[in-house]
């Protein structure tokens, strides 16, 4: 098995605010497949620690950014763990970024260029024997990591970056630098400036050997302005360094057929039997339409603010809206509101048992996004035979058959696209739900169809262990 490292802010099912901790806890035993012993480097978050234990010291740190840290090497429902123990930057209440309140933490700068900063130290010494090939940081949290190598002056492991949300760049004030351990030569716009900030995804994006994205069309969307969030013009200049690798998702733990949160659904009717205990859970009474459902943060981006508006299209069809999520606080208050509707109901925050059942239960799973890297709800829909009702973007274009009229004849259609991402455009969208959803065998053709489509590791893991191959060096 070749060595690799894993740096990332989130991992399943230890850690997770988005799909970024579901691909880093599913690819090391996807990549174990492919001769790749993928280890991951982790905060040491109060209730990570908690799972794991103590577990064996195998680095330390006398000052990490303000606190001495340790290393310490675990193991987690198969998973081979280094949690970076830095009490002073991670023993804290709320969540990875931000306070109870949803503030973000003001040393977020500082408590990620930690997580880059240990990485690099693994990366240009190793751990005992064990000594990485590819060090793969994930996102902009892990992106210092590939410039603080450069300067250690070692040989050193190949280095990859995966961007898996490109809004988010990890700005810091640029009177920061000697506190971060940047090098002054590298701030300046062929380095790691942002528009007189310094960006740790920028510097992750010029100093890593490749970057990946979490699907092809991302990756093609990213070359453009209205989706490289002010780094397009670098992305184009690396296009050759650039690709999309779709994700996939953990078929063990999201299998209809041995889910212990639905255990009902493999008996006869399941789809039906499944779909009565949520409207029983959320309280929602019969009805004629289908029963469509959101997982999701409650964010702009997302589109869940054109769905409010779109509403009006699925309830006044007799079709139903059960949604589990949080974020933007006026969001939050609209779905509230919303919920004063007999066929609308909502349950802010997250709860992963309840996001099962409700995928399970679900006749149609909504993604109305505005851009969408890849998108990992709309795989969970198809293995469980809700539709997904996707706009036309990112990962939603490279997953998703439209139901076309000709699709539809050829039996290969999965569900239904819209574009552009307005509230017209998806009310368009739930209004062709509903008539396919009434027309005999229609529905249950897409459910078919869906089902039947390969949503795991089967094709990315190779592309990513080719890609590994390709930089792989000490």
């Amino acid at each position: 098995m070749r060595p690799a490292l894993s740096v990332t802010s989130e991992c399943a099912p230890l850690v997770k605010t988005g799909g970024l901790a579901d691909v880093a806890g599913a690819l090391p035993m996807a990549l174990a497949e492919e001769g790749w012993d993928l280890r991951t480097l982790l905060p040491g978050y109060p209730k990570v620690l908690e799972a794991t234990g103590k577990g064996r010291v195998v680095m330390t740190e006398d000052d990490l950014f303000g606190g001495p840290a340790s290393v310490r090497s675990v193991r987690h429902e198969g998973l081979r763990l280094y949690i970076l123990d830095a009490p002073h930057l991670y023993d804290r209440d709320g969540g990875p970024y931000s306070d109870a309140s949803g503030a973000d933490w003001p040393d977020n700068p500082a408590r990620f260029a930690a997580l880059s900063w240990v990485a690099a130290r693994i990366g240009a010494e190793g751990l005992g024997k064990w000594t990485p090939e590819v060090l793969h940081a994930h996102d902009w949290q892990a992106g210092f990591a590939a410039l603080y190598l450069s300067e250690m002056g070692t040989a050193r492991p190949g280095t990859v970056l995966t961007i898996h949300n490109m809004a988010f760049h990890g700005l810091a004030p640029a009177s920061a630098r000697a506190a971060l351990r940047l090098p002054a030569r590298g701030f300046g716009p062929d380095g790691y400036e942002f528009w007189s900030q310094i960006s740790a995804l920028k510097a992750g994006l010029v100093w890593s050997d490749k970057i990946t994205t979490v699907s092809p069309s991302y990756a093609r969307e990213l070359l453009t302005p209205e989706f490289g969030a002010g780094m397009d013009g670098l992305l184009r200049a690396r296009a050759d360094d650039l690709s999309g690798i779709l994700n996939g998702i953990d078929t063990e733990t999201w299998n209809p057929a041995t889910d212990p949160a639905i255990e009902n659904y493999k008996s006869p009717g399941g789809k039906k039997r499944a779909r009565a205990a949520l409207r029983e859970e959320f309280g929602l009474p019969e009805a004629d339409g289908p029963l469509c459902v959101v997982v999701s943060r409650l964010s702009d981006q997302k589109g869940l603010d054109i769905l409010l508006d779109a509403l009006p299209a699925l309830v006044d069809r007799g079709g139903q809206l059960a949604l589990l999520g949080s974020g933007d606080k006026t969001l939050e208050a609209r779905y509230r509101a919303a919920a004063e509707h007999p066929n609308v109901a909502v349950h802010i925050g997250y709860d992963e048992a309840l996001s099962h059942r409700m995928i399970a239960g679900a006749d149609a799973i909504l993604v109305p996004s505005r851009f969408e890297p890849c998108g990992l709800t709309q795989l969970y829909g198809l293995r469980y035979g809700a539709v997904p009702i996707v706009a036309y973007t990112g990962g939603l274009i490279d997953t998703v058959i439209p139901a076309s009229p000709m699709a539809m004849r050829a039996g290969v259609a999965t569900g239904i696209q819209f574009h552009p991402a307005t509230a017209h455009a998806l009310a368009g969208a739930l209004i062709d739900a509903v008539a396919l959803y009434k027309t005999p065998g229609a529905w249950a053709d897409l459910q078919k169809n869906g089902m039947r489509q390969q949503v795991g590791w089967q094709s990315s893991a190779p592309a990513y262990a080719a890609l590994y191959d390709s930089v792989a060096r000490r």
